[in-house]
């Protein structure tokens, strides 16, 4: 298709249009760190360029020509792409990646440096409406009862359908995780290009999300809270509900100034039983859930350690999805959780860096910063082990999906750094990481899952994912708007 085609270019070329240099001062950090601040003298440009390079190689050879299928895997040794599907998980690092490389451009214009700018934005902006236009192939609608209601639902489903539209999303085949991923590109997508098609479909899947809200009452009269894996699940995971903070906060701003009323269910707190609903102002509404969610994932995930932990589990009586009538209509009812449990990863703290700063910016609670700052030295102190590896350098896991989970602590990093300069040394790592993968593993224009170890001996072993490599190319190109901001 012609806007993928078009998105190719020289990076050579495009280097030597750029005159403006800069340098950049990082900020001193509590842990030990060697320098890393070897980046080039026009850091913010090689990292946008590399982000697009990423971007366009990854287009060419995840996604079938047409552009409409993206696949799981592709090996450049052997040239090979597995027939394996991308789930909508996996299709949405695409538009992420996307989303960053824009939003590095816009920041370079705003900065005075519009060569960029003027040469990719607009192609860009296509990749993305393309992106999204076929995204809908990951589309399904279902009849759900929920704690509140039963409602048809128009979402996106885990796995992808052959139609348009015709995804099946029962169940456990879609999941509210994958639903706030994309909450949060829609309304980045809608503050980049301004189109309301975007912040619309936001809003729209932000109610179904909220919808899945345990908004049942305790004993003692409080919500038991929390948002469930997915409708077909009853653990409630910090994968479904940290990821809701920022997008609702950035809700609330889009709304703040304005009388937009949204529909609130909830349960009464007399009799704990009867449902209502009413309608709210948006912008209180949003915010308001932007700091439940936050309180209930601190109180409940929050772990010894400092980071948070994957989920509540160990369901009683058991995982059961149970139900109750009131008023001779039938809701879902609340599943008691007993404790947390699972692995610590790094984007489940990661959402949560971002939510502090997003709701420290909201409604300037020094809470909410203070938890921010403690949680990013708590997250580079557990996520990043100095010199395991390579002298100097910090490892992060890339295990599993760990590559893309750490693009999300590295965004909490940059989320809250004009808050608390220390967390521009964590960055400093993840570039120095890149950097090295970069000069020294780079094969065919793709980057192995371990930046710091390289790539398998045997070359069958060499299958990439291809939302690492988008992951990747969203790294780059949030470092290329970190290094843009800091221009001295």
């Amino acid at each position: 298709m012609k806007v993928f085609k078009k998105l190719q270019f020289s990076l050579v070329a495009s280097l030597s249009m750029i005159l403006v240099q800069h340098s950049h001062a990082a900020p001193v950090c509590p842990f030990p760190l060697v320098n890393t601040n070897t980046a080039h003298p026009l850091a913010q440009d090689q990292n946008l360029m590399r982000a697009m390079e990423l971007v366009n190689r990854s287009v060419d050879v995840y996604f079938t020509a047409d552009g409409h299928i993206m696949h799981r895997f592709y090996n450049p040794d052997t040239k090979m792409r597995t027939e394996e599907k991308a789930s909508v998980w996996m299709y949405s690092a695409s538009i992420e990646a996307v989303n960053a490389i824009l939003r590095a451009l816009q920041l370079q214009k705003d900065q005075g440096n519009e060569v960029l700018f003027d040469q990719y934005y607009d192609q860009y902006v296509q990749l993305l409406d393309k992106l999204h236009d076929h995204a809908a192939y990951y589309l399904g609608t279902f009849r759900l009862i929920s704690f509140t209601q039963t409602r048809d639902w128009t979402v996106y489903a885990v796995d992808r359908a052959a139609q348009k539209g015709a995804a099946n999303v029962t169940g456990v085949l879609n999941v509210y995780d994958d639903q706030m991923w994309l909450i949060r590109e829609l309304i980045e997508a809608y503050h980049l290009t301004g189109k309301e098609a975007y912040l619309n479909e936001a809003e729209y899947l932000t109610a179904y999300v909220l919808d899945g809200w345990d908004c049942t009452l305790n004993d003692q009269g409080a919500e038991n809270g929390g948002i469930p894996w997915g409708p077909g699940y009853v653990t409630k995971h910090a994968c479904s509900n940290g990821p809701m903070i920022s997008p609702l906060v950035w809700l609330h701003e889009i709304y703040k100034n304005k009388t937009d009323l949204v529909e609130h269910n909830y349960i009464d707190a007399h009799d704990r039983k009867t449902r209502h609903s009413k309608m709210v102002p948006k912008s209180s509404f949003y915010l308001d859930f932007a700091k439940r969610i936050y309180a209930w994932q601190k109180e409940h995930l929050l772990n010894e350690n400092g980071v948070y932990d994957d989920m509540m589990g160990d369901c009683y009586p058991d995982c059961t999805i149970a139900y109750e009538v009131v008023n001779g209509k039938k809701y879902r009812k609340n599943t008691q959780l007993r404790r947390a449990v699972g692995t610590a990863f790094s984007y489940n703290s990661g959402t949560m860096i971002s939510g502090a700063a997003d709701l420290y910016r909201a409604t300037k609670s020094e809470v909410y910063l203070e938890d921010g700052k403690r949680l990013a030295n708590a997250s580079f102190q557990y996520f990043a082990k100095l010199g395991s590896q390579i002298p100097g350098h910090y490892t992060y896991a890339s295990d599993g999906f760990n590559n893309w989970f750490n693009v999300v602590l590295l965004k909490g990093f940059f989320q809250i750094y004009p808050l608390y300069g220390q967390t521009g040394k964590f960055m400093d790592s993840f570039q120095q990481n890149l950097d090295y993968g970069y000069r020294h593993f780079l094969r065919s224009g793709f980057l192995p899952a371990d930046l710091l170890g390289g790539w398998y001996a045997d070359q069958n072993k060499n299958n990439i994912e291809g939302m690492f490599m988008f992951a990747y190319a969203t790294q780059y190109a949030l470092l290329s708007q970190y290094h843009t901001v800091n221009r001295k």
